[in-house]
């Protein structure tokens, strides 16, 4: 009987968990919905498009800084990391060939993304999370206006329009992390030819599959956000909630697309 039990109860524990997370997924679809219906309303106002102006600098200028940081280190880390296992076959200058793939193609948009839903996306869930605690949502309802034209429409095109920006500088950063790293600690001749070599891997292919992750990206770390924020309960404590789960469903919801994405391209050889 204690084994039916135990099986029984293990049966609830995955179907609650399975139905929240479908309602979940549901919510944000909605969402996205509503979002979707309101922007082209939402350019039609002068003070929509300042708002999302004000938060593409909040989201996408600001962070500019931290984004170069990573991800030049991120450059030295894979040169250093590289360097050992190529130099055997005599492939070292080769390094600059990987970097560009690997950077270009996933590691700007992912690195980026996963830098951004920490810096902008527990912000934007703790603002309006906030806003629901002091109950500036319900007045907006009140006052027959639209929440999501106010405060989710300019935070998903600005994260949107800002992670491709923030991917673009990311990917350089990448490229020249290396190419300092092949200059100043590996042999001077590894850094000859360095950006030739790059561009010679690249293809247009593998920047432009890059930044559609990067905006895919942008839209899943601002819907979260958004949808986590509208739906906090329970005053400072929710607050506090809603910004760690923003953290953490983006960063699952970057790699879970991050897996489909990088499948949908290899199937059609994009």
């Amino acid at each position: 009987m204690s084994d039916t039990v135990k099986k029984h109860g293990l049966i609830e524990v995955i179907g609650a968990a399975v139905l929240n997370g479908i309602s979940y997924i549901g919510g944000m679809a909605l969402l996205l919905s509503d979002t979707v219906k309101t922007t082209i309303e939402t350019f039609k106002r002068p003070s929509s498009r300042r708002a999302i102006v004000m938060q593409m600098h909040r989201v996408g200028v600001r962070s500019v800084g931290i984004v170069c940081l990573v991800q030049i280190f991120i450059g030295v880390i894979l040169t250093l990391q590289l360097a050992p296992p190529l130099k055997p076959w005599g492939q070292v200058d080769k390094i600059a060939n990987i970097i560009g793939v690997a950077g270009f193609r996933m590691l700007g948009p992912i690195l980026t993304a996963v830098v951004i839903s920490g810096f902008a996306g527990a912000s934007i869930a703790a603002e309006i999370g906030t806003m629901v605690v002091a109950e500036e949502i319900e007045a907006l309802r009140a006052s027959a206006l639209n929440p999501v034209r106010f405060l989710v429409v300019p935070r998903i095109l600005a994260t949107f329009v800002m992670m491709i920006f923030l991917t673009i500088i990311a990917d350089w950063m990448i490229a020249l992390g290396g190419y300092l790293t092949s200059l100043l600690v590996l042999a001077p001749k590894v850094s000859i030819g360095y950006w030739g070599r790059m561009q010679e891997q690249l293809r247009m292919r593998d920047v432009v599959s890059g930044l559609i992750l990067a905006g895919v990206f942008g839209i899943i770390i601002s819907l979260i956000a958004c949808h986590e924020g509208l739906k906090v309960r329970g005053g400072a404590e929710g607050v506090g909630r809603a910004t760690t789960m923003t953290v953490v469903y983006s960063i699952v919801g970057i790699v879970v697309m991050a897996c489909i994405f990088t499948m949908i391209f290899y199937v059609f050889n994009f």
